[in-house]
C-alpha cells in the first residue's frame, strides 16, 4: 500500500519526486524518504511524518544536479512509523539503494542467513532485507541487473521494487510481482509510479508492467525483460485519458467533498456508450459481457466499500436480472475452497484493480476454470488483464482514502448489468433505466442541500461516540456503508446493521447516548423499518431517519431529526441515500478536525494481504 515513484531524465530529480509523492501520499503517510545519486554518492534523506517533515529536510541538502532518483510514502507493514524505517534502504556497502511495496513473507529467514555473514541492519523493515540480499548477490552475479533478478527470485511473497545503484548511474531497475507498479514514458525521460496520478502533469504513455517482470531505465531508453531468465519481454504503451484537473480539489476544502459531490458525471461517465434509445425503448449495451453465456450463478467477490456495493446490487442482480447471484468477502473465499460449477461465473470488484485479496480469489476462480469479470476503475490494472472481462467504472482518479464516488460508480454498472441480464433473460425495465438517465440531473440539483442538511446534523451529534445504522434490503449495504465511513473518517464507533436482526441482540445497546441513523426510504420495506424505529424511540434512542418524498408527502415519522430526500423508484433510491451518508461523515469528521483525506492507520489501496 506505499506509494513509489521514480524518474530519470533530465529534468532535477527530487523536486520531481517530490511532488509525486504528495500526489501518492494517500496509499501511505506514515514516513516517506527520497534516494539520488550526486557526487559519486548515494544520498538518501527520509523523514517520519507527513511529507512536509521529508521536505523540511530536503531544504538543508543540496540536490539539484541530480537526474536520476527515487521516492517513496510508507504505510507500515514491518516495523514501527518511525525514521530508521523509512524507505529508501541500502545494501550492506551503501551502493545499492531500493524502495519497496509489499511483503517479503521470507524476510526473517534471509534476514538470518545475511546476519551469518555479518551483515549489519539499522531498520526493523523487509525491505533493509531484500537490499542487502541484492547486495549480497551481486559478489557472484555478472552484472547487478542479474544480482537484482537472483535476489528477486528468493523473495517470496507481494512486491514492487525500484533500485538505483552507483554501479550504474543514471540508470533505475525495477520489478513487481502481486503489487502495482507501472511506467511513464515521456520525452526524453522516463517515470516509475505504483499509480498513474503520480506522473500525469508530465506523461500519459503508459507501460504496464505484469508480474515476474523486470524494467531497466536509462532516461529515454527502457526495456522490460523476464524476471525468470532475464529475456526480453516486448510491452506496447497505453494512452491514459486522465488529466491533472482530475486529480485536484478543485476548490474543494477536501478531496473527498470534491469526489463526492462529483457523483453526478460519475453517473453521466459510466452510462456514456452503454445505453442505446431503440424503437421499443432504450437498451443497455455492455458489449463486453456478449461473448460470456448468461451465468446460471454469479459470484460476487470484493471487499471494504466494492463489498458494500456488491451487497447493494445483488437484489436488483436477482430481481432485475434474474441472476442466482452470492456474495463473498475476498479474503474469505479464497481461502474456504469454494464450490464452483460449470457456467457459474465470478465478479471481483475492486476500486484500483490491485487489492491484494480480491487479486487472489480472481485468480483462485480462474483455477478452478470459472469465467472472471472484473469490475475496477483503473485501466490496466492487475485485475483489469487478469479478468476474463473488464467494466471499466470510469469514476476517474479518486485520490481521498475513504471511497465515494468510486461506490457510487460501480453501483451503476452492477445496475446497468442487472439490466442488461434482465434483457438476455426476455425482461425489460425501461422505467428504471430511464430514471437512471435521470439521474445525474436529479442529484447535482439535490446535493447542496444534501451537504447543508449534512453539516447540520453533524454539528448536533458530533459529540457522539457510537452510532446504529440501520437498513432492509438494499439499504442494509447503506447501512454498512454508512458506518463504515464514519468509523474511517471521524474514529466514531459505528455499526451497520440489517434493521431486522437488531432483535436479537444489539437493542440491548440503545440509550440516550447511542444514536440511530435508520434508513427508512420509500420502498416495500418502509413499514418495517419504520417498527424497527418505533422500537429504538421505545428504549430512549435518539434517531435520525433518513426518508424520500411519498406522493408529494413526508412519511410521518416522530424522529428527532428528519431527513428528507428526493422522491426516487425503490431500486434507485440508493443513489441518494449514498452521497447523504458521505456527507454526513464528511461533516463529522470535518467538524471534529480530522484528517479526512488521510485517515489514520489507513491507505488508499491494500495491496497486502
Amino acid at each position: 500500500m506505499c506509494g513509489i515513484i521514480g524518474y530519470s531524465g533530465h529534468r532535477p530529480a527530487v523536486p520531481l519526486l517530490v511532488e509525486g509523492l504528495h500526489r501518492l501520499e494517500y496509499r501511505g503517510y506514515d514516513s516517506s524518504g527520497v534516494a539520488f545519486e550526486q557526487a559519486g554518492r548515494l544520498q538518501v534523506v527520509k523523514a517520519a511524518g507527513k511529507l512536509s517533515a521529508l521536505e523540511a529536510k530536503l531544504e538543508e541538502n543540496a540536490y539539484m544536479l541530480a537526474t536520476t532518483g527515487m521516492g517513496h510514502t510508507r504505510w507500515a507493514t514491518h516495523g514501527l512509523p518511525v525514521e530508521k524505517n523509512a524507505h529508501p534502504h541500502l545494501s550492506q556497502d551503501g551502493r545499492i539503494a531500493i524502495v519497496h511495496n509489499g511483503i517479503i513473507e521470507n524476510f526473517q529467514e534471509l534476514k538470518e542467513e545475511l546476519l551469518a555473514k555479518g551483515h549489519t541492519f539499522l531498520s526493523d523493515t523487509d525491505t533493509e532485507v531484500l537490499a542487502h540480499l541484492i547486495g549480497e548477490e551481486r559478489k557472484a552475479a555478472p552484472s547487478l541487473r542479474e544480482a537484482f533478478a537472483r535476489a528477486l527470485r528468493r523473495a517470496h511473497g507481494a512486491y514492487a521494487v525500484v533500485m538505483i545503484a552507483l554501479e550504474e548511474p543514471g540508470v533505475m531497475y525495477a520489478a513487481r510481482m502481486s503489487a502495482p507498479l507501472l511506467m511513464g514514458v515521456g520525452v526524453g525521460e522516463c517515470f516509475l509510479a505504483s499509480d498513474i496520478p503520480a506522473f500525469l502533469p508530465y506523461t500519459r504513455d503508459v507501460v504496464f508492467l505484469e508480474d515476474g517482470e523486470l524494467a531497466r531505465i536509462k532516461g529515454p531508453k527502457w526495456e522490460v525483460l523476464s524476471l525468470a531468465d532475464l529475456s526480453p519481454v516486448k510491452k506496447s504503451v497505453s494512452h491514459v485519458p486522465w488529466d491533472m484537473q482530475a486529480a485536484a480539489k478543485g476548490g474543494y476544502k477536501h478531496f473527498m467533498l470534491k469526489e463526492i459531490m462529483e457523483q453526478p458525471r460519475v453517473i453521466t461517465d459510466c452510462l456514456t456508450g452503454r445505453v442505446a434509445e431503440e424503437k421499443d425503448g432504450p437498451r443497455v449495451l455492455l458489449h463486453e459481457l456478449d461473448a460470456l453465456p448468461v451465468p446460471s450463478r454469479l459470484h460476487i467477490v470484493a471487499c471494504g466499500t466494492s463489498y458494500n456495493a456488491g451487497l447493494w446490487g445483488r437484489q436488483l442482480l436477482e430481481g432485475v436480472g434474474r441472476i442466482p447471484t452470492d456474495l463473498d468477502i475476498a479474503s474469505e473465499f479464497r481461502y474456504r475452497d469454494p464450490m464452483l460449477l460449470p457456467g457459474e461465473v465470478v465478479m471481483v470488484i475492486s476500486q484500483s484493480g490491485e487489492t491484494a485479496d480480491t487479486l487472489a480469489a480472481l485468480r483462485l476462480a480462474r483455477e478452478k476454470g470459472c469465467k472472471v469479470i472484473g469490475l475496477c476503475n483503473v485501466v490496466g490494472s492487475s485485475i483489469a488483464r487478469e479478468a476474463d472481462v473488464v467494466l471499466y467504472t470510469q469514476a476517474g482518479p479518486e485520490i481521498s482514502v475513504a471511497s465515494t464516488k468510486a461506490m457510487c460508480s460501480q453501483m451503476v454498472l452492477i445496475a446497468l448489468m442487472a439490466l442488461y441480464y434482465g434483457q438476455r433473460n426476455g425482461v425489460t425495465d425501461n422505467a428504471m433505466l430511464r430514471g437512471l438517465l435521470e439521474l445525474p440531473e436529479r442529484l447535482a440539483a439535490a446535493l447542496p442541500s444534501m451537504q447543508e442538511r449534512a453539516a447540520q446534523l453533524a454539528l448536533r451529534f458530533a459529540s457522539s461516540r457510537s452510532f446504529f445504522y440501520l437498513g432492509r434490503g438494499q439499504c442494509h449495504a447503506l447501512a454498512l456503508e454508512g458506518a463504515l465511513k464514519l468509523k474511517e473518517l471521524s474514529y466514531i464507533h459505528a455499526e451497520g446493521y440489517a434493521a431486522g436482526e437488531m432483535k436479537h441482540g444489539p437493542i440491548a445497546l440503545i440509550d440516550p447516548q447511542f444514536p440511530t441513523f435508520a434508513l427508512a426510504l420509500d420502498d416495500a420495506l418502509f413499514a418495517k423499518v419504520k417498527s424497527n424505529i418505533q422500537e429504538v424511540l421505545a428504549r430512549q434512542g435518539r434517531v435520525i431517519a433518513l426518508v424520500q418524498e411519498r406522493e408529494g408527502r413526508t412519511p410521518d415519522l416522530q424522529v428527532e431529526e428528519l431527513w428528507v430526500l428526493p422522491a426516487s423508484l425503490p431500486a434507485l433510491s440508493g443513489f441518494f441515500a449514498l452521497p447523504a451518508l458521505q456527507l454526513f461523515s464528511y461533516q463529522m469528521a470535518d467538524y471534529l478536525g480530522k484528517d479526512v483525506d488521510q485517515p489514520r492507520n489507513l491507505a488508499k489501496s491494500v495491496t497486502v494481504e
